[in-house]
């Protein structure tokens, strides 16, 4: 696989509270990947970036909300998140890196 599509496969963590607890319960982290990245994609980024292994990964797509800004109508962009549940033993601190 192109190590500069890997490189650029996670886009950010996502940190919200919904995170922090999949974290803490499942062994589970949360990133912004790019919307068109597959999950052979996004598994072999992870790896790769944080020297760990992955066991499964969930993605959703985030659909954008339609924002109000005085008259007129916006609209956010929308995002992919991949849910990314590493194997026994293995652990991501995001503040570190």
């Amino acid at each position: 696989m192109n190590q500069e599509r890997l490189s650029k496969i996670i886009v950010a963590p996502h940190v919200s509270e919904k995170s922090t607890v999949a974290a803490d319960k499942n062994h589970q982290h949360v990133f912004r990947v790019l919307t068109d990245a597959s999950k052979r994609e996004i598994r072999d980024a992870v790896e790769q970036l944080f020297n760990v292994k992955v066991d499964s990964v969930t993605t959703l797509v985030t659909r954008g909300k339609v924002k109000r800004a005085g008259a007129g109508f916006g609209k956010r962009a929308n995002f992919k998140k991949a849910y990314v549940r590493l194997q026994p033993g293995h652990d991501i601190d995001i503040l570190r890196q």
